[in-house]
């Protein structure tokens, strides 16, 4: 018993001193912070991530509800240290390219964004095999009444008919250049800035369904799409990219934490699009609090 005494305090004196004795072992203080983008999928996928890793003993921060272009500031200035990423978003806002054959292939798109932020010592992680693609959305009576199906459709029916049809979205997707003014570009239609109503992004489904609109932007991977029975047009000209998110983590994070990859790794094998949309509308149509939802997904998927 003297002897146990007198070893703990001996580690009591080398902590205090700075120094830590051989076969003394000091626990770590694993911290990370988490950013996440302001919409339903980007509080979830931070809070699935931040459940995984407090199971393996991390102490997680989050910090979401901000725009695109601020959580890639953050990660970049080292304010965050990871923050799931669409792999579109990256190659068109980011990096300001627009080659077809690169942003409608996920695998050619995640190499392309991987190796190039790499020399800005970001690291893409495995990414997720959901495809979160925008998408324009109609009432599905609607759309049939007018007939249309794909978004040529939609430009033809709005040049032919101005101001018959509105249409609501987010405002980051009317200056992107993957966002709306860019397609009506490709696609070769006008429409009346009097014709088009901003709002918050979890507003454009309710305002759809309510016919407070006639057409609204959305994500493919939302429950409400069904939920309300809507209708997503056909990009019949592969105008938007494929939208597969990965963990971003700083190189600093991630050589100081390696683990983290593997932490991950569940999500990335099966969190799909069934999936995510599951999730997205136990929180937009079920009412399920973030954290609630998240928690169920990971024990319905055996990864608590």
């Amino acid at each position: 018993m003297k002897k146990a005494l007198n070893v703990f305090l001996a580690a009591v004196v080398f902590l205090a001193a700075g120094l830590i004795p051989p076969g003394i072992a000091v626990a770590e203080d694993k911290t990370i912070t988490i950013g996440g983008k302001n919409f339903t999928e980007q509080y979830l996928l931070p809070e699935l991530a931040r459940l995984l890793l407090e199971k393996e003993g991390f102490k997680v921060n989050l910090r979401t509800g901000v725009s695109t272009v601020i959580a890639r500031q953050s990660l970049e200035a080292g304010q965050i240290d990871m923050y799931y990423e669409y792999t579109g978003t990256a190659y068109t806002v980011f990096h300001k390219q627009d080659d077809a054959e690169i942003m409608i292939s996920p695998e050619k798109v995640y190499r392309w964004v991987r190796d190039k932020d790499a020399k800005k010592n970001l690291v893409w992680l495995d990414p997720l095999p959901l495809d979160n693609t925008y998408t324009i959305m109609m009432r599905r009576a609607d759309a049939a009444k007018a007939k249309i199906r794909t978004i040529s459709d939609f430009g033809q029916y709005v040049e032919k008919n101005p101001g018959k049809l509105t249409f609501a979205l987010e405002s980051e997707f009317w200056e992107r250049p993957d966002g709306f003014k860019r397609l009506m570009v490709v696609y070769g239609f006008r429409m009346s800035p009097a014709d088009v109503k901003r709002m918050d992004m979890g507003l454009t489904y309710l305002a759809l369904k309510e016919g407070q609109v006639g057409s609204a932007m959305g994500f493919a991977t939302d429950g409400r799409i069904q939920a309300f029975n809507l209708l997503t047009l056909e990009d019949n000209k592969s105008f938007f990219p494929v939208y597969n998110p990965a963990p971003v983590v700083t190189r600093k994070t991630l050589e100081k934490y390696p683990e983290i990859a593997d932490i991950l790794k569940p999500l990335s094998e099966k969190l799909d699009n069934e999936a995510m949309r599951i999730l997205n509308a136990s929180v937009d149509v079920e009412h399920m609090s973030v954290s609630a939802a998240a928690e169920k997904w990971l024990k319905d998927a055996g990864l608590r």
